[in-house]
């Protein structure tokens, strides 16, 4: 397995990591324990050295189930979690607990995560979501004690802007940005990326495989759960996803030339962008963990990328990617 630095902290992960939310929350029921705990050690069998969860993910749910099932391989892994989220009203659907990130609620949050993490020390720790209530030199000031303290090794802050990047970094330099970013969401190269690179903090993709979307398994008559969260996501409408199927077409047709698949070519064309990217791809099937890795063997020339570049240019996204509750959310 590739590896890769995020930025000028020398944190090292595997090139791609895997994202875990999927496993418990927003894609349909939890699945089952066992399963993904073979999953798990699964993607550690082949390399993969880098995870992500975040006690939102169930709430809590997913971080137990990624502290247990890790618990074998401490010291060879590196688990990323996120706070920034208040439960005590007890809605826990995506979208709908409260940001709350006071520094008295980091601290806590911080002791429930090592305890089901199962660690002493969390390797990387980011803001999910900005608070506009709290001053992010107040959040980076909690998280420098913390760092202080031995409970965290390194920052991160999720879906933020590049000012309020700017801001934390001033008083706690950080490790990586986890954004979402793929061919289906390029708003990051717009002053995310080149920020990140002017300050050497890494880059953490979220959903780089557009929620399954650059899979090319997903048709315009699909229909989702309930519980799966694209079934409240305008990008995933019949008309949206019939307007979006050009971009499949072209992740098809570079696929065919290069005898991948279009997930391959969506996630080759993610670690091609900066040596410091490591996109963390979710999954629940372990054809589909091997299917991503493979992305590592596909060489994507020059040319290649001014062919998707040029074909991508002429494609226009349609529908937004959050319903407005929760893009307000988010720094972008």
């Amino acid at each position: 397995m590739q590896k890769r630095k995020l930025g000028k902290s020398n944190l090292e992960v595997s090139a791609l990591g895997l994202g875990c939310m999927g496993m418990s929350f927003s894609y349909g029921p939890p699945k089952d324990k066992k399963e993904m705990t073979n999953l798990l050690h699964a993607a550690v069998d082949r390399g993969i050295t880098f995870f992500d969860t975040a006690e939102v993910y169930g709430p809590f749910t997913n971080e137990e189930l990624v502290g247990e099932a890790l618990a074998p391989f401490r010291g060879k892994v590196v688990i990323a979690t996120k706070f920034g989220f208040d439960f005590t009203g007890g809605d826990n659907r995506p979208g709908a607990a409260p940001v709350n990130s006071q520094p008295e609620h980091i601290k806590q949050a911080v002791e429930g995560s090592l305890k089901r993490l199962r660690v002493e020390t969390i390797d990387l720790l980011y803001q999910h979501r900005v608070d506009p209530n709290v001053p992010i030199e107040d959040v980076a000031g909690a998280v420098k004690e913390l760092i202080q303290a031995g409970k965290v090794k390194h920052f991160g802050m999720s879906e933020a802007s590049a000012k309020t990047i700017r801001r934390a970094h001033a008083v706690q330099p950080l490790t990586a940005l986890q954004s979402e970013y793929s061919l289906w969401w390029r708003k990051p190269e717009q002053e995310i990326i080149p920020m990140l690179e002017e300050l050497g903090i890494g880059f953490v993709p979220y959903s780089p495989l557009g929620k399954g979307f650059l899979t090319g398994a997903i048709k315009e008559d699909a229909k989702f759960d309930s519980t799966d969260f694209r079934s409240k996501l305008p990008r995933f409408t019949p008309d949206a996803l019939a307007a979006n199927q050009s971009l499949i077409d072209l992740l098809g047709n570079i696929a065919k030339q290069k005898k991948a698949t279009p997930a391959q070519i969506a996630l080759a064309w993610l670690l091609a962008q900066k040596p410091w990217i490591a996109p963390i791809p979710g999954t629940t099937k372990l054809n589909r963990l091997e299917e991503n890795i493979g992305a590592l063997e596909v060489h994507l020339t020059s040319s290649d990328l001014r062919e998707i570049e040029t074909a991508a240019s002429r494609i226009t996204v349609e529908g937004a990617r959050y319903p407005e509750a929760i893009e307000k959310m988010t720094g972008l």
